[in-house]
């Protein structure tokens, strides 16, 4: 009896013992790790994970997706084992809190950013519009854009559900700002057609103080009022309306701004002719636009106009005569190189 007794106590292990083996082998974890878990209860507003922990961890549903979640069966199923982000310390019931949301978010602003330095360009519904601009959604993110860089005739109200090509302009984490461009990736697109020195139609879409704003298939350009004439203006209020329909010449293309400059100024004829005599202006363009491209060009390689012109009409045309007897030149030159040929052969004979 006393040996059945001994032996029991050896064998017993008590809720002290086996808590102080879990404390030797628990794994510990932190705010931020990242770890593996399996779903193996699902809760009204989240699920009970196991990470391998004392006590069951816990994902609210809001920690579910870095979009709108409902229902947690709408993420996880039963038996499901992925990676959760450990957003909190252990309660006082010591458990944990997860997230799947946090995990997203972090992949999300890493993809914007290779994205940012692809210079790539994105599209996106319009969700909402404010004061400022539009909201869309990036890989998830909430973005803004401005009103400035929305490119559109229409109201913002009715740019709402509307998918828009965009580039980044900013791209913030720390900040948690993302800025996009509706016009520069608008802009972009329309320059893969468009060249300095190219002569354009458009029409006058907004007035200010320093200049005009010219609707060219699409996109903006500025006509800034040093570059309407030669003569002084004080406001181009009085040389433009709204919707007047005018030729304009790119004078820079800036990609990267998003902008394109523009000039009637280098189109005048005669100093003052935008003011005096626009239809002139606008007969002589293109024939303004060459002389404008050749003096560019003969500025980059450092030659006089004169020269570039030569190059690129070629050599004087000749004259009939000249033609006649560059021909009888011609001929007579092989009927010599004939007769030597000939010689050679009777030499060799003989």
């Amino acid at each position: 009896m006393t040996t059945q007794k001994t032996a029991n106590k050896n064998i017993g292990f008590t809720h002290e013992d086996f808590a102080a083996l879990l404390d030797k082998y628990d794994y510990h974890f932190s705010p931020g790790d990242v770890v593996a878990g399996t779903v193996f209860s699902m809760e009204p507003r989240g699920a009970l994970i196991d990470i391998g922990a004392k006590t069951a961890a816990f994902i609210p549903v809001q920690e579910m997706s870095i979009n709108r979640v409902d229902n947690p069966e709408e993420v996880l199923q039963p038996n499901e084992t992925r990676e959760f982000f450990i957003l909190t310390d252990e309660n006082e019931d010591g458990q944990l809190t997860l997230s799947i949301r946090r995990i997203e978010y972090m992949r999300a602003w890493e993809r914007v950013r290779q994205l940012q330095k692809e210079d790539a360009t994105v599209r996106s519904n319009v969700f909402a519009t404010n004061r400022g601009g539009a909201l869309v959604r990036i890989e998830g993110l909430r973005g803004f854009i401005p009103g400035s860089h929305i490119s559109t005739r229409e109201a913002k109200e009715d740019l709402v559900g509307q998918e828009l090509p965009l580039k980044f302009l900013e791209v913030d984490e720390d900040r948690n700002r993302l800025v996009l461009s509706h016009r520069r990736a608008l802009v972009e697109r329309k320059m893969n057609g468009l060249a300095v020195g190219q002569v354009v139609i458009g029409s006058v879409r907004g007035i200010k103080p320093y200049g005009a704003f010219i609707d060219i298939g699409g996109v903006s350009g500025l006509l800034h009022i040093s570059e309407i004439s030669h003569d002084h203006i004080d406001t181009p209020h009085t040389v433009f309306n709204v919707n007047d329909e005018l030729k304009v010449m790119i004078i820079d293309l800036d990609a990267e701004r998003g902008r394109i400059s523009l000039s009637t100024k280098q189109l005048e004829p005669e100093p003052g002719d935008m003011l005096k005599n626009r239809p002139l202006v606008f007969e002589k363009a293109e024939e303004m636009a060459i002389k404008y491209r050749e003096k560019r060009l003969a500025e980059a390689e450092g030659r006089t106009v004169s020269e570039v012109v030569a190059e690129i009409e070629g050599p004087p045309a000749l004259e009939e005569e000249d033609l006649v007897l560059a021909a009888t030149e011609e001929s007579v030159s092989y009927q010599l190189s004939v007769i030597s040929y000939q010689l050679s052969v009777v030499s060799y004979q003989i």
